[in-house]
């Protein structure tokens, strides 16, 4: 059964989390960030936390989850905590804990929604992130017996505003340029927004550092935090890795998956070198370096301020 954790201690220094989905091949930008987390928890005598975020079931597999634990200890990249050592503050698989979700869900203010996929796709969205801004279609509308509906909650108005360790000031008005967002959709797949937040607070992480996609998610965040009454982590949002014509890097630009590099027989340190290289952690004549070896005097601050293309793809073939 799942509890909230009561009256536990945990060591001096900051908590944080890499939180990998099983629903693909882990990927270069995938193991940027994880190394990133690794590196600015491990220089500061801090704990990871390995958290397998396979919530949405309809596309993880357990296959995938196990790769995850190969190629991370082949980068180098270790953990304190996660499903395969244990941990205080366990399940550290999100489908092990919805009824967690579920306790949170009933605190909130929440309603059905059953507006269809055509009506949300043609509202307006959200500047770059193409995200729909909800207008409360269905604030008040019961729906019928039977209806398959998602779970709304009602945004409370106000304006979040943080500092982020990367990006500096964010300030974001979620009621006007996000709306009522989902918690559970409408197959029972518990919202990426709700369960992070109810994990990371459950967990006692106070520091997350992620990918700079996923800074428009924060402000959400913060408003579950307050209202379920957990405190808000620290964030950063690092650069991503872009493909051809600036978009996020994937597959179909040609991008080798970590599995796929270790299946054929690259030397992690190689890898993690081209990472590396390509934050301005090392100058690009390295071709080598262990994870462990960036640990000293890793600092966030050193980071480059944009996103940049990894152009030294073909060296990893």
């Amino acid at each position: 059964m799942c509890s909230w954790p009561k009256g536990q201690v945990v060591q001096a220094g900051p908590r944080g989390r890499h939180a990998p989905s099983p629903t693909g091949r882990l990927h270069l930008g995938n193991a940027r960030t994880a190394l990133l987390t690794w590196l600015d928890l491990r220089s500061r005598g801090g704990r990871v936390v390995l958290r397998i975020e396979d919530n949405d079931f309809t596309r993880s597999r357990a296959e995938l989850e196990q790769r995850i634990y190969r190629d991370l200890a082949w980068l180098g990249i270790d953990w304190d905590e996660g499903p395969d050592v244990g941990g205080a503050f366990g399940p550290y698989r999100q489908s092990e804990r919805g009824e967690l979700y579920a306790a949170a869900l009933a605190r909130l203010d929440s309603y059905a929604c059953t507006c269809s996929r055509a009506q949300l796709r043609a509202l307006p969205t959200m500047g770059a992130t193409g995200e729909v801004v909800y207008p409360g279609t269905c604030r008040g509308r019961a729906a019928a017996p039977g209806q398959a509906a998602a779970i709304r909650w009602r945004v409370p108005p106000g304006e979040v505003a943080f500092v982020d360790r990367v990006l500096g000031p964010v300030r974001q008005r979620v009621a006007e340029e996000v709306g009522d967002f989902v918690l559970r959709r409408a197959d029972g797949v518990w919202a990426y927004q709700l369960a992070v937040v109810v994990d990371d607070g459950a967990m006692q992480i106070d520091e997350v550092l992620r990918g700079a996609d996923l800074l428009d998610s924060t402000p959400r965040q913060i408003l579950l935090q307050r209202a379920l009454g957990l405190p808000t982590p620290t964030y950063a949002h690092v650069p991503l890795i872009l493909g051809p014509g600036g978009a996020k890097l994937s597959k179909r630009d040609g991008a080798p998956d970590l599995s796929a590099l270790r299946e054929a027989g690259v030397a992690p340190e190689r890898v993690i070198a081209v990472l590396a290289g390509s934050l301005g952690l090392v100058g690009p004549e390295l071709r080598a370096v262990a994870a462990r070896e960036l640990v000293a005097g890793f600092a966030l601050g050193a980071l480059r301020e944009r996103p940049l293309t990894l152009e030294t793809l073909t060296l990893l073939r």
